[in-house]
This record gives C-alpha cells, structure tokens and sequence, in this order.
C-alpha cells in the first residue's frame, strides 16, 4: 500500500523539528524568497528599533523580536513587500561607559590624555563585538530579518543624514543655544535628556537640614534643605509672597520660620515665642549676610538677598527656601526673573567635583562633602536641625549613580513650539493598548518640554555647528552634508567622527584680515537623537531614496516596550512632526514588562529566569514564541517568567502539541489506508461542515486580530479552534477514519493544511513541518494566506455544534462535581429551556455516556432564580435611593422584566446594574448556562446494571492502553484473556462481551488468564493480557 505522507512520531522532539527547518530555510533561502516573489506589491513598511549590540540579547528584546516576526510574516502572507533590515544603536554612553572600563580610563581629562582617535577606535571596534550572538539568537527564534542589509548609528551615511536633519531644525528655528540647569550624570560626565532622567528614579535617603542665615537687619532666617552641598554657592533665598511668616523671639534672638511649619520644630523652638507676623512679601528684598565667604563679592551685583518664587510652598521644611542657581532650574528661572544679568556660579567640574573657586572643598566629590559641610554648620552654630529625609531621586540610567543639577551651556530642539502639532500627530496613530494613547504618552506629549540634544563626550555624531574663536567677529555656521563641509571650506570630509572632524577648521569670512578662524563646538548628539532619526538616516534620506522615503512614510507599525513611550516613540514623534509635520508610524504596539516571578525585575546576578539558551535547545522556540505573543504583555500588561521555565513548557500544550496530534493522527490513517487527501469546501457531513465553518471563522478572526495588531485575538481564537478539533472533531470522527472515509480524511486534510497556513506567523516552525509534510510545496511561509472563499458557514448548524459542546461540557463538570467517572453510564440526562434533534440527542447520549435524554420547560422545577446587585456601581447611580434598593432586596421583593431590566423598590435597573443567577434545587445535580437561557441536569442514581457496564468501559481502557504499550499497529486484531476472582466484575465482562470486543479489536475474549498485567476496577483485581492475531474477523 502507497503511503502518501511521512511517518510522523506520536511525541515529536520539536528542537529537533525546528533545526531541520532552519536548516530548510538557510539552504532554500526561504526568506529571500518571501520578499523577492513580492516585488512590485505594496509595501508594508515597519521599523526596527536598534538595539546596542555591546550586551547580549534578553528576554525583552526575544519578545519584540517575535511580534516584529509575527507581524512581517502575516503582512508577507497578506501579499505585501516587507523588507526587514537590521539596525544597530552603536553611539552614546553605553558604548563609552564599556569602552573606560576595559581601556581602565575615567573620565573627560583621562580619555584626552589616553587619545579621542585611539578612544573612538576603540569604541568602533567593540561596540558590535556581540553582535554575532545577536544574529545567532535571530536565527534560532526563526526571526526573519536581513543582516546583510543592517544599518549602524556610527556609518557615514546615517551619520550624514543626521547633521541633515539638525540643519532642517535650525533653518526652521527649531534648535538653539542656551545656558541652563540639567540632570547632569558626573559618573558619566555628560547632561542627560528629561526621558532618560525618568528611566533611572530610586528612593534615596539623604540628609535633611535646616540652617540659619543671618538677616542684615539682625533677624535669623530658618532655611531648609536636601542638598547642603549647594550651600557653598547660595546666592539668595526665596519665600513665597502670600506665605505666613512668624517672627519666633528666644531672648535677644528673633528667628522667622512659615507659620504653618513651626509645630515641626517644637523641640527647637520650645522656648521662643511668636511676637510678630508678616507675609513674604515684606521679606523681599531684605539683604542677608553670606553663608560661606566663596561668592561675597557678588554681594555688589545684586546677590544675598530675598526674592518671591512661585515654587516655594508648605508642604516642607521652613517655608524658606535657598538659592544655588548654578544646581536648581527654579533658581535659575528665579535669579534671571530679578536680574537677566544675574551671575550664575557653577563651581563643580565634569567629575562632579569641587573646583578652585570652592578651595576648601577643593577636588572633592560634591556628595562627599555633606557630611563636612553639616560639621562646618555645626561649628558656627548654623545647624539647627537634621534629619533623615526618603525621596525619589534621579539616577544615571547607564551608571546607577546619583544624578546632580548643573548650569551649563546645550543644544535644544525648541519642542514647546511644535508640542501641539506632536498632540494632534498622536490621534492618527493606533495604540495597542489603546489607553496609551491619551495616557501614557498622550500626556507625556503634552508636558513635553524642550529637549537637550548635546552630550559632552567623545563617541557620536558631532554637532554640526561652527563658531567664530573671536567674539569680535561672532558669526555661526551650520553644515547639514559632507558636500556642504567641502563646499563652504573647502576640506573633503571621510570620518565624522571625533578628532576628524575638529580638524575642520577655516577662515571666519567676517573677518577681512583672515586671522579669526571658525571652529566646531565640541559637543556630540544624544544617541536618542540618532534613534528618532532612524527612520531617514537608514535609508540615506535626502541624499539617496529620497521618492521612496517620502511615498512610504509613516511608517505602518513599530513595537517596543512600555518605557519607550519616554524614549524612542518620543524621539520619532519629535522629529516627525518637527521636520514632516506627521507621526513617525500609525500603528503602535506598546508592550508591558517581563518579570521573574514575585514581581522581581529579571537579574543576571540573581540569576532569577531561564536562560533563553537553553529554554530553546530543550523547550523549542514556537513554544516561546507562543507563551510571549499570546501572553498579557501585549496588551500593556506584565508577564512574570518562572525560573524552572514550566509555564514555556506548558505554552507547547495550547496549539503545538494539539496540532501535531491532529497532524499525526490524520497521517497515521491515511497511510494506513493509503488515501491521499485534498481540499474541499463542503462535505454530506453535518460535523465535517461544522469544523469547516469553525476553520472560515478561524481564518477570519486571525486576520482581524493580526491586521489590528491585537495578537493576543488571534491567538485566543487559534487555541480555541485546536480545543474543538482534537476534542470534539476528531474524537467524534475517529470511526470514520478507521473505516477510510474519503470525506473525513479530505475534510481534516483541509483543516491541516489551512491552519498551518494561518498560524505560520504564530508558530513558524511546527506550521512548515506540517505544511510541506503534507502539500510537498516549498514554503508555508511563500503561499498566501487563506481566503477559503469556497466554504459557505453554515452558521446555524455552528450555533447548534456550539451549544451541544457547551452541554457536553457542563454534563461533564456536573460528573465531575458529583465523582462520577465519564465510563460510567447514568440513566438520563435532563435539558430544560431547549430541545435537540435526534442525531444531537445520540451525540448528548455518547459524549455523556447516558441512556436517555428527555426535555423540560418547567425551569422552576430545577432552579430558583437569584439576583445579584453590583453595589459598587449601583451605589454611584442610585445615591441617596440605595438604600430602600437594598431593603427590597434582602426581602427578596423584585420582579425581572421582559426586556431584562429590573424593577426593585420603584427603581428599573439595566443589565449592568445585576446579574440573574440560577441556582439548583437541593438534591437537583445541575448546572445553568453563561446565558441563563438552558439548564441541564443528570440523574445520578447508579443501578447495578449501570455500574457493570461501567466496569467493562473500564477494562476497555486498561485493554486499549494495553495495546499501546505492546506497540501494537492501530489494525491489528488481538486475542485477549482476562482472569478476576470479583463475581461481580465476572459478570460485568460477561455481559459486555460483544462491546468489549468491539472496542478493542478482539477476535477472541477468554475468561481465564494466567499471567499478564494486573488492575484494579472498582476494588474489584483483574489480569489480562493480549497477543496480535493472525484472524482477521472474530
């Protein structure tokens, strides 16, 4: 007999599996193939968040790599071009912070000595040294992307069309110069952007103090702060003018302090009383003696004195508060508010440490002078009180170190001017999850503030700015292409980079005497601001792809997670709209986050999760891919991985395994049988139309979902299916397919070779398997995904399949509860509020295992309908009329209406409101539907006669495990003996002979056996055991 398809194990080791197919796919080159059979179809264009390749991949990046995989395959499928080209962050602090640890240097001063050029070599040279377990750990999960093509931060070309884009801004007015107050990292030596300040928040205990400063009209001031090392540079005080002040009297000292604060210094104010009060206002202007003597000579341009900030406030400390311009933007904005000329004093250098102008603190790291300055305070009997003080506070995102606020000079995007534009650009684009949009980022958009896009280091692209060195001669220049460099200066640029491009140096043509030369500012771009460039500087855009840029932007989809929206979502949509006026990308997943379990951020110290190594040589990738994409995380939601990797494993048991159940089983009775199968669209069948329906509506909802990037739709609906197909098609089917059935074995091959096609994006692995098993074409992932136009549902007979598998089910659950085993036969079975055809009522009499099915419409016979209120949301509707709602209530005094509402205590409540619960009779064995609309009930009295026939449907069982641990082939007939000492169970076999028999393929039943396996049936011992035979027929 011909056998039509391979040999296919019951238990398939699918690592295995998914290495043959990789294999496949590297000699086929599959993939090629996938985007070169769609030239000239629309493309569908999606953008690959680069990711720095001087770590190794984790679980996070897996997880977007599979819904950017997912989503191009359907899309390929769907009968678009999707090009898929890998990109590489390699610029930025990352890179630097790796490169001074291995070159063993630190710092601004050390890199200089050590050589920019060697330091930027270096940095080139490491910062993809990972990269060949980035692209191997691709290839394993099946990610289909071109490496050959990837694009990298540091390239000339991306470099070029960044400078372009910064030229674009500052010839729309969008970027400038300023002096100003940032986060500023000291570890790392540079000023950080305000989305990556929000990355790395900590609680943080410091110490709180109060100090006193000495008013020149011999009053004391009581001031309070977190940061004592910016006392040194103070400069004024700030009260707030409609804040109450009092004036507390010790002796001959006066101390004034907010009125709403003094209960907070009873202890230190125990003996001084309340003589005076004042507002802030009055204090304005008073002049106060200098804390330290390092910035007195300030003291003539306008310094040490009272101004009113709107900041200050109540709600801690004193109600006073110091000024250090140089380290707070609200002192900043305050000082320059009283004087634009105010002088601004910042003595702290790139490491965070003390300079000269602070000679007493002199090289010291600015932390580690708190505990000095606070004995200093202590000595000139300044200190008045201190205290532990827990707050949330800023830290390095890339060096876990506190971050401090520094002055000093950047380049900013003016993003206040476009921030409505960036609001508008966000309703054209879909969020997954939805409330991101005017959530999450919606509201980051609107607080959005101008974006500090210079970093003071050495590894990125430069700021493309030139300045005159002669302030008598300022003249600005900004370059936004090689071209424009070599035209202006007349020097050919090669290298970007650091020194190279500092050696551009040329005459300020202000300057007729040709002395004054133009140099480059010094600073490099934020990476970030490389990353929201991607969508141009990757394909070269103006200067190369210019028509394909501008007709296939946006972008159709992006996905990242939740954190981006503070990151690169926001960069794109800031450049976006500040060059294009439009979203960087209309659709939009934004992932949660993946956690060990407890909640625990994943560790490589602590070692927390499974390393996804292994999880793929012993658990496979499909089950990976399947346990993150169809998994709350797609939804915005968190995803806890178990150390052991069990709920991985588990994730196989949802759609792999039953499909290669259903795979094997139809491969083993075609061969069998030696049928070989094709596609149909209908069958004389009614259950075989059912599962082709059910396949139509599969194939539906899998598109919806897809194609609305809601993932976790489409795979919800692929579990479902395989539910229905292993346990209610097949399983109801299985006779058929033992008699050669043509119809069943065209009907599931159909099934098979469809839903492979749907869920190759899902579940790539298992789904090529199957597919070229069973077709013999090349690629599951080169055919079109399904129409099946052909097939018509029959979404009656859906309906009523349906709802026969809901009773089915709730007879199983009714067993369950009452510990009866499904072998057991029962007398009846009751279904109230719906009748069945007779066909259904033999599928109820079989699935259930009873005689009889019988009808009833008398519901109150079985059941009492209940009512329950929702009392959280009745309470916000009804107010003041709840409680006569709930007197009514629990005097059971309520009548349901015919339109489903409720009339209670001269209310009508809607649906939303309650819920109608049916609630069985004592001694009724039953169980009501979602809907309300049927009961169904069991008799579960158990005669004599229904316990034998139990006992012989046990010993199937133990007979048809038999032949499986014999390996016996599905066809053969066997000679079986049994020997049991239970009269009753004796008899219980007697009985059933014939059934036994059948069910099991015997030819010959003989009561008496003296050896084989040993059971156990209702307490009552058996032996049997079993050879093939060479009888055909009984």
């Amino acid at each position: 007999m011909t056998k039509h398809y391979a040999d296919v194990k019951a238990k398939p080791d699918f690592v295995e599996v998914e290495k043959e197919v990789l294999r496949f796919w590297e000699e086929d080159k599959t993939f090629e193939k996938s985007v070169r059979n769609r030239a000239g179809a629309a493309e569908f264009v999606f953008y690959d968040g680069p990711p720095f390749a001087n770590g190794t991949p984790h679980y996070g990046h897996i997880m977007v790599s599979y819904v950017k995989d997912v989503v191009a395959r359907f899309q390929t499928m769907n009968g678009k071009k999707v090009e898929r080209r890998l990109g590489w962050d390699c610029h930025g602090l990352p890179a630097e912070m790796s490169a001074e640890k291995q070159l063993g240097v630190s710092g601004r001063k050390q890199i200089e000595e050590f050589g920019i050029e060697k330091f930027n070599d270096f940095c080139r040279s490491d910062v993809l040294k990972y990269s060949g377990i980035w692209v191997d750990m691709f290839k394993r999960i099946g990610r289909w992307v071109d490496f050959s093509h990837d694009y990298k931060t540091m390239d000339l070309p991306f470099m070029e069309s960044v400078i372009n884009n910064f030229k674009q801004l500052w010839e729309k007015g969008l970027v400038y110069e300023d002096y100003r107050v940032l986060p500023y990292s000291w570890a790392a030596e540079t000023p950080l952007s305000n989305f990556e300040v929000n990355q790395g928040y900590q609680d943080k205990t410091d110490n709180a103090i109060t100090v006193m400063f000495k008013l020149e009209n011999g009053m004391n001031i009581l001031v309070w702060t977190t940061t004592p090392w910016t006392l040194p540079s103070n400069l004024m005080l700030a009260v707030g003018k409609d804040i109450d002040y009092s004036v507390m009297q010790e002796g001959d000292q006066k101390y004034i302090i907010g009125t709403a604060l003094k209960g907070r210094y009873k202890k230190q104010l125990e003996n001084a009383t309340e003589v005076a009060t004042l507002k802030g206002s009055e204090l304005v202007g008073l002049s106060y003696e200098p804390m330290f003597p390092y910035f007195q000579h300030l003291k003539a341009k306008g310094a040490f004195k009272v101004l009113s900030g709107e900041f200050v406030s109540t709600e801690d400390g004193t109600g006073i508060v110091h000024i250090a311009p140089g380290f707070g933007q609200d002192d900043f904005e305050a000082c320059r508010a009283c004087d634009e000329n105010f002088p601004i004093v910042c003595p702290v250098d790139e490491a965070g440490k003390f300079t000269g102008e602070v000679p007493d603190y002199q090289g010291k790291q600015v932390f580690e002078t708190n505990e000095p300055i606070m004995q200093w305070l202590k000595e000139k009997g300044l200190l008045v009180k201190k205290e532990q003080y827990t707050h949330s506070y800023p830290f390095c995102w890339r060096t876990d170190t506190p971050l401090i606020y520094k002055a000093m000079s950047s380049w900013f995007v003016k993003v206040t001017d476009f921030r409505d534009d960036m609001v508008k650009n966000n309703q054209q684009i879909n969020w997954v999850p939805e409330h991101i949009k005017d959530g999450r980022f919606g509201k980051w958009l609107e607080g959005a503030r101008d974006w500090s896009i210079s970093r003071n280091r050495f590894w990125g692209t430069p700021i493309p700015v030139w300045k005159s060195d002669n302030p008598k001669f300022p003249r600005v220049d900004v370059f936004g292409s090689i071209a424009e460099i070599k035209e202006k200066t007349g020097i050919e640029v090669t290298n970007l980079h650091k020194p190279y491009i500092d050696d551009v140096v040329y005459p300020n043509p202000d300057d007729p005497s040709g002395k004054t030369m133009m140099r480059r500012v010094g600073d490099v771009f934020d990476c970030w601001f490389e990353s929201g460039s991607m969508p141009y500087a990757q394909v070269h855009y103006p200067f190369d792809n210019k028509e394909w840029f501008e007709n296939h932007f946006p972008a159709d989809f992006i996905v990242e997670a939740m954190d981006q929206t503070r990151g690169w979502f926001y960069t794109l949509t800031v450049l976006s709209t500040a060059l294009h006026n439009k979203p960087a990308f209309k659709n939009c997943i934004c992932t949660g986050l993946l956690m060990a379990e407890g909640g625990q951020k994943l560790s490589k110290r602590l070692k927390n999760y499974p390393d996804p190594n292994e999880v793929l040589d012993n658990i496979g990738s499909d089950a990976l891919r399947w346990f993150l994409v169809s998994s709350p995380v797609l939804k915005g939601g968190n995803l806890a991985v178990d150390k052991e990797g069990k709920e991985i494993a588990k994730a196989a048991r949802v759609a792999q395994i039953p499909l290669w159940n259903a795979f094997y089983f139809f491969t083993l009775y075609a061969n069998a049988e030696g049928y070989k199968a094709k596609e149909i669209s209908s069958s004389a069948e009614a259950i075989d139309n059912y599962i082709l329906s059910k396949l139509k509506r599969l194939r539906d909802v899998v598109k919806q979902g897809l194609e609305s990037y809601d993932v976790s739709m489409a795979t919800g609906e692929v579990a479902s299916f395989m539910e229905i197909l292993n346990n209610w098609y097949i399983r109801r089917t299985r006779d058929r397919f033992w008699e050669g059935d043509a119809q069943a074995f065209d009907t599931l091959y159909t099934v098979l070779v469809n839903v492979a096609k749907i869920t190759a994006p899902l579940m790539p692995f298992v789904s090529e398997y199957i597919f070229k098993n069973l077709t013999g074409e090349e690629s599951v992932h080169l055919t079109d995904y399904p129409a099946l136009e052909a097939i018509k549902p029959d979404e009656n007979l859906v309906e009523e399949m349906d709802f026969l598998q809901d009773l089915c089910s709730a007879g199983k659950f009714i067993r369950e509860e009452k510990n009866l085993r499904n072998r057991l036969p029962l007398a009846s079975l009751t279904l109230i509020g719906r009748e069945l055809d007779v066909p259904y009522q033999e599928i109820v009499k079989d699935e259930l295992n009873v005689k009889e099915v019988k009808f009833d419409n008398n519901l109150s016979r079985y059941a009492d309908k209940k009512i329950y209120l929702y009392t959280p949301l009745l309470g916000k509707a009804l107010g003041k009329d709840m409680g006569p709602v709930m007197g009514a209530y629990k005097q059971g005094q309520w009548e349901l209406n015919s339109d489903g509402t409720l009339s209670i205590a001269g209310q009508t409540l809607g649906r939303d409101l309650f819920e109608v619960r049916l609630e069985m009779k004592d001694g009724v064995a039953g169980k009501a539907f979602a809907d309300n609309k049927a009961v169904v009930t069991l008799d579960t009295a158990v005669t004599d006669e229904l316990k034998r026939e139990g006992m012989a449907r046990d010993f199937v069982r133990l007979v048809q495990t038999l032949r499986k641990d014999k390996d016996f082939n599905i066809s053969d007939r066997i000679e079986l003996c049994y020997a049991t000492d239970n009269s009753e169970l004796a008899l219980a076999l007697q009985e059933n002979k014939d059934y036994i028999a059948e069910q099991v393929l015997a030819v010959k039943l003989t009561d008496g056996c003296t050896a084989g396996t040993s059971a156990d049936i209702e307490g009552a011992a058996v032996t049997f055991d079993a050879k093939v035979s060479s009888s055909k027929v009984a």
